[in-house]
């Protein structure tokens, strides 16, 4: 059940990262129907539409051009090529997100994280890591659609994205679905408890205080 918050004065930007087969999805829809007012960035990208996906809703869908001259401009927070396909965070609509007080998570590899990391400083950042490197690897086997090969390389990159691990905020373990769950949107309420988001409340409680 979606949590009843109180408005806060500028928006928070999650950064969530974590290996393939971690369980960050089911992390991620878990903290979106917990807080109401958490938006979802919607990245842009130069590869074609899949079968059920929509422009502006799972995408926007860019072509060569348009994706280069955004990269150019800094339009941006981060963007990367990824097989010989361009993906990147459109700037505009997450800081007017925050400028309103609404909050946006972006879910993003470790290497997009660090361009962040420079381009919007005032983000916190949540790596999501298995308990152990076998329990990730039964995981990737499980769902019966990836060769051994594929397992292999994608446990390749999941060691590249833990090595970066000690640079984000906060690391939740996924071994304990629930307590994972419950440490996530503990570290989205923690942040909005800061004082520099709570401003409007403050200056209301210290203007009766002054009367």
């Amino acid at each position: 059940m979606a949590l009843e918050l109180t408005p806060i004065d500028r928006g928070l930007v999650l950064v969530i990262s974590g290996p393939s087969g971690v369980g960050k999805s089911t992390l991620i829809a878990h903290l979106r129907g917990e807080v109401p007012d958490l938006g979802f960035s919607i990245s842009s990208t130069t590869r074609a539409p899949r079968p059920g996906e929509r422009d502006g809703v799972d995408y926007h869908f860019v072509d060569e051009a348009r994706w280069a001259a955004d990269a150019a401009s800094g339009a941006f927070l981060e963007h990367a090529r990824v097989y010989d396909h361009g993906y990147g965070t459109p700037r505009a609509p997450v800081e007017e997100a925050v400028a309103a007080g609404r909050s946006v998570l972006l879910d993003i590899d470790a290497q997009g994280a660090a361009q962040v990391r420079h381009t919007l400083p005032e983000a916190r950042h949540v790596m999501i890591v298995p308990p152990d490197l076998e329990t990730l690897r039964a995981r990737l086997l499980s769902r019966g659609t990836e060769s051994e090969a594929t397992v292999a390389r994608r446990m390749a990159l999941a060691r590249e994205q833990l090595e970066a691990a000690p640079a984000y905020d906060y690391v939740i373990v996924n071994g304990n679905l629930a307590a994972a769950e419950a440490q996530l949107v503990g570290v989205v309420l923690a942040e909005r408890a800061r004082p520099a988001r709570q401003g409007r409340v403050l200056d209301r409680l210290l203007g009766a205080a002054d009367r």
